[in-house]
This record gives structure tokens, C-alpha cells and sequence, in this order.
């Protein structure tokens, strides 16, 4: 095996890595809801993330940051706050599989959002969003004309992270990636901390019996499995990129049966099959315009 196909099969383990520890996040998101309110839990675990990442800040970073790119992105990290407390609140009425998968379709909001700024969508991306919504339907709906509550809060927080990507794409090619990811944690944690003090009743206790999924969430999943995916995608292809990156939403159904004991039905499975599908489609949409 040549130098570079080695290297190419590095970076898909460590993405197919980052992908696990995302996924099993749902769980910890799910876990410490028991305990700890959404907006304290994001607040300690975005916080945490920030701290990871801060040896690298100077290393990774050019001297001066203009204000502009600077005000791109704090509005980048008002974007995350927006997404990742719908995506909390929302996994509280939700399970975590449920939550994985509908957070998993911002891929297709990504392009359709990328319409209004003159970027390219073919076919593919109108096939993926019928399949979502087909496959929606079928986890959430129960039968009935409805989508449930947490999921419609999820699906609403998937929305936002997808212009959240559009957002990171803009201003992560000036900012740097390590400097954009430190910020916007930090405008997050602030943000997330500020409207649990007016809206929230935590307890330290709670907290403390929070701590295992904050940890997970904080260190792991925002702050290492970030890092990961900055080395990983530095020689891994693009196409592989994508489709392992997907398998998220994959690894949260399973440490959502593993762990929480959660169930899935023959109809959920058939509408994550659907939505699966949307996702990976999507995917190769972007490939082929990338190209």
C-alpha cells in the first residue's frame, strides 16, 4: 500500500471515529437531560470544547483577525447557540436515534438553503428531499397527519445548523478553522449560560449527576471529534468525507437501543432507510458540483 492511500485510509478511520463520537452524543445529550437543563448543559459542554482547543488557537491562527471576519464570526456562533439549544430542548421529547437522523438532514438543507445564494442544485437534491420527507413522516408521524414535538423542534434545529454550514464555509476560508471553532464555542457557552440564568432552574446537584454526559459532550464530542475532523479532512477524500461523516446519524440509533434501550419499529427503520438514503444522495450532490 502506497504512502498516500495509507494516509487516505488514516483519515477515514479517524472520520468514521469522529462520526462514532458524534453519534453516541445524542445519547449523552439524552442522558444529561435527566438531570441538567438544555441551555446548562450546552453552556459547561461548549465551554469545555473551547478549553480543548485553545493550545492549538495560536499555532493554527494568522496575528490579527479584521473586524469584519470577526463579526462573521460571532454571528457564526449565534448560529450554533440557535441550533445546538433547539437540538437540546428538542432530544428532551425525542429519542436519541429519532434526533440523530432528523438532525443528520441538514445535508439536504445545505444545497436547497445554497439556492438563494446562486449556488448549484441538481435532481439529486429534489429526489433526497422528497425521501426525507417521506422518511420523516414515517418516524414521527405515528400514522397521523402530524410531525411530534420533539422531532419538529429537532428538525427545526437541523434548519439552522445548515445555514450554520453555509456560515462556516464563508467565513471559515478567512478566519481560520481553529480560531472560527474557539470563537463560536465561546460566543455559544456565553449565550447558552445567559439564558439558563433567566429561564432555568439547575441545581449543582443536578449538574454533578450531569457530569459523566457533559464530559462526553464537552471533550469529546465538541472538543476532540472537532480536532479529529480538522486533521482527518486535511488528506481525506471528499466523497469519503461526506458519506462517513453521515454515518452519525447511524451510530446514534445504535447507541440509542445499546444504551438507553430505546426501540425501532419496522416503519422507524423503513423512514431512517428513507432518510439515509436522502442523506447520501445529498452527498453526491455536492460531490458532483465540487467537482
Amino acid at each position: 500500500m502506497n504512502g498516500n492511500r495509507l494516509q487516505a485510509l488514516k483519515s477515514d478511520i479517524l472520520l468514521l471515529t469522529t462520526a462514532l463520537i458524534w453519534g453516541f452524543a445524542f445519547v449523552a445529550q439524552k442522558k444529561g437531560m435527566e438531570s441538567c437543563e438544555p441551555f446548562m448543559f450546552n453552556g459547561i459542554r461548549f465551554a469545555l470544547g473551547a478549553t480543548v482547543l485553545l493550545p492549538f488557537l495560536k499555532k493554527n491562527s494568522p496575528e490579527k483577525l479584521p473586524s469584519r471576519e470577526l463579526i462573521f464570526s460571532l454571528v457564526t456562533g449565534v448560529a450554533l447557540f440557535t441550533a445546538a439549544s433547539l437540538q437540546q430542548i428538542g432530544i428532551k421529547f425525542t429519542t436519541a436515534g429519532n434526533a440523530g437522523f432528523i438532525t443528520g438532514l441538514y445535508v439536504v438543507f445545505v444545497p436547497i438553503i445554497g439556492l438563494f445564494l446562486k449556488q448549484k442544485a441538481g435532481i439529486l437534491i429534489w429526489i433526497s428531499s422528497i425521501l426525507a420527507t417521506l422518511g420523516l413522516y414515517a418516524i414521527s408521524s405515528q400514522g397521523k397527519f402530524e410531525i411530534l414535538k420533539g422531532d419538529f423542534i429537532v428538525l427545526i434545529g437541523a434548519l439552522i445548523w445548515a445555514i450554520h454550514v453555509q456560515l462556516v464555509g464563508r467565513t471559515g476560508r478567512k478566519t481560520g478553522a481553529i480560531r472560527l471553532a474557539v470563537i463560536q464555542f465561546l460566543v455559544c457557552s456565553f449565550l447558552s449560560f445567559f439564558f439558563s440564568i433567566f429561564l432555568e432552574t439547575n441545581s449543582f446537584t443536578g449538574i454533578i449527576q450531569a457530569g459523566y454526559p457533559i464530559l462526553y459532550g464537552g471533550l469529546l464530542s465538541v472538543g476532540i471529534a472537532y480536532t479529529l475532523q480538522i486533521v482527518a479532512q486535511k488528506n481525506a477524500l471528499p466523497g469519503h468525507a461526506a458519506i462517513l461523516l453521515s454515518m452519525e446519524s447511524l451510530f446514534a440509533v445504535l447507541g440509542g437501543v445499546l444504551l438507553l434501550t430505546e426501540t425501532v419499529s419496522f416503519r422507524s427503520a423503513v423512514g431512517f432507510l428513507l432518510m439515509l438514503t436522502a442523506m447520501f444522495l445529498a452527498q453526491i450532490n455536492q460531490i458532483r458540483n465540487n467537482r
